[in-house]
């Protein structure tokens, strides 16, 4: 599934006209509009191919100057991502040991330096 966001442009004249014609229309979810005529909506499709037919439509409809895609999310890239992240070594091993007392750390740097043996590096132990 795709989400996409546009910005609907059209002249303030036509702009009540427009807004109506988006809220009717069965291809978009309308959100905002502002006085200049910039109108917000998004649109929602299985691929790319049906969000560009959708866009179609929008950009069809009588005045609409322009209709710009902003911001696209795709699920397929989110799992993408979000294997990347799980499969990462954000988090330094020592944090993730069940055998480290936590109590026992002071943490004194950034965890960018992830490579770290014992208490080393960002991490002091307290005794």
């Amino acid at each position: 599934m795709n989400i996409s966001s546009i910005v609907v442009q059209t002249v303030p004249k036509y702009l009540d006209e427009v807004v109506e014609s988006l809220k009717s229309c069965e291809v978009c979810d309308y959100h905002m509009h502002d006085e200049k005529g910039r109108i917000i909506i998004t649109i929602e499709g299985d691929g790319v191919k049906e969000e560009l037919e959708k866009l179609r439509v929008i950009e069809a409809i009588p005045h609409v100057i322009t209709a710009d895609m902003q911001m696209a999310y795709s699920e397929d890239e989110l799992d993408e991502h979000i294997e990347i992240i799980n499969n990462a070594d954000a988090v330094p091993k020592m944090l993730n040991d069940d055998n480290v007392d936590v109590d026992k750390i002071i943490y004194r740097g950034d965890l960018k330096k992830k490579d770290l043996e014992g208490f080393a590096a960002d991490f002091d132990k307290v005794d």
